[in-house]
């Protein structure tokens, strides 16, 4: 099954903390995250407003021979990003969740991450609205904002944990994607939520998905 751990209160309350330049960086004050900011931020992410159910947003970037001979410490060649976001009824915040996929350029296998997010909002962005994502214990995580284009997000990456794709059923290791030089900033460009599926491996989370 994937690795997605389940938000709590608790978990919502730590992500909302205000972030300084990254997901892994929490200000020891909260920043309370303006309602008006934070339904625009998600109209953007999910292209519409959010529903009763799950609402999925899925952004992929492949880079060509062209970007990479020009950036040649990426380690990254391929990712996935897909968001999910809820909301159930009984709690007072919605809450979200991500999962990561990815390929490094010269490393093989298809390697994965997911864990839950909250929005926080950026002030050294200008209040900036976007999610802090982490993944459990101490597994990191990575920040997801908007670029400017209407269909693209940015996946800022410090360190976050990682495992195989092909290995669901193990735990996860000391593996991480770290952000290098060339490997803290992504851009990936919305896609069909088709592009995700590779990323779900429970069936029938993958058949709620499809009937979107």
């Amino acid at each position: 099954m994937a690795r997605v751990f389940p938000i709590t209160a608790l978990t919502a309350a730590l992500l909302v903390s205000a972030v300084a330049g990254s997901a892994a960086r929490a200000e020891d004050e909260p920043v309370k995250v303006d309602a008006v900011k934070a339904a625009e931020f998600n109209k953007r992410m999910f292209a519409g407003s959010l529903g009763p159910k799950l609402s999925y947003a899925c952004f992929v970037r492949r880079y060509d021979a062209e970007h990479l001979a020009r950036h040649p410490k990426q380690k990254v060649s391929t990712m996935k990003l897909l968001v999910v976001a809820g909301h159930p009824p009984e709690e007072s915040y919605t809450p979200y969740s991500f999962r990561l996929g990815f390929k490094y350029r010269h490393r093989k296998g298809d390697w994965d991450s997911s864990g839950s997010c909250g929005q926080i909002q950026d002030t050294d962005k200008g209040q900036e609205v976007k999610f802090a994502c982490s993944v459990d214990c101490d597994g990191g995580g990575i920040g997801i904002g908007l670029a400017k284009e209407n269909d693209a997000t940015l996946v800022r990456v410090e360190r976050v944990r990682i495992w195989q794709n092909s290995k669901p059923d193990e735990e996860p290791g000391t593996d991480a994607l770290t952000g290098g030089e060339d490997d803290k900033i992504f851009r990936l460009d919305r896609t069909d939520l088709k592009e995700c599926e590779s990323l779900i491996t429970d069936r029938k989370e993958l058949a709620a998905m499809r009937s979107k």
